[in-house]
């Protein structure tokens, strides 16, 4: 049987995270316009010849604008979270936490929320390959679905 792929793009996402752990300038807060780029594979088609519809990802756009639209974005396990914690509560910053802000784990992040999505959405017809998420137009990281892998 065939694999059908559908890849969909968004982008314009600015926000800003830290690497706290980083020994570099990564430490420091830092933005940039995330983008996430999501293959998603199925084995059938819709009636309208589809993988998945092009215009179904309203509810996707959403949950991205929220964790990525003009946010802060810092790890768990960052240890001024809660400095963190009283700017978001003085407005000063909308923070999101996340299990980890790299690329690679945001990718991960972002491919649990969609598959559980699309499968939902398709009733298993389609699931999620692969997120990439870039930072800018250098670097990225990519998540794989663990039975593409």
């Amino acid at each position: 049987m065939s694999l059908y792929r559908t890849i969909k793009t968004f982008d314009n996402y600015p926000c800003s995270h830290r690497q706290w752990r980083h020994l570099g300038h990564c430490k420091y807060l830092h933005g940039y316009s995330r983008s996430f780029t999501i293959t998603f594979g199925c084995e059938s088609l819709t009636d309208s010849g589809f993988g998945v519809d092009f215009g179904d990802f309203a509810e996707v756009k959403a949950w991205l604008a929220h964790w990525f639209d003009h946010t802060t974005l810092i790890n768990e396990d960052d240890p001024e979270r809660a400095l963190f914690e009283t700017l978001h509560d003085k407005q000063i910053v909308d923070l999101r936490v996340l299990p980890n802000v790299s690329m690679e784990r945001t990718a991960e992040f972002v491919f649990e929320f969609v598959d559980a999505w699309i499968r939902k959405q398709t009733d298993n017809r389609a699931f999620v390959l692969e997120v990439e998420c870039r930072e800018n137009n250098k670097n990225a990281g990519r998540y794989l679905a663990p039975q593409a892998g």
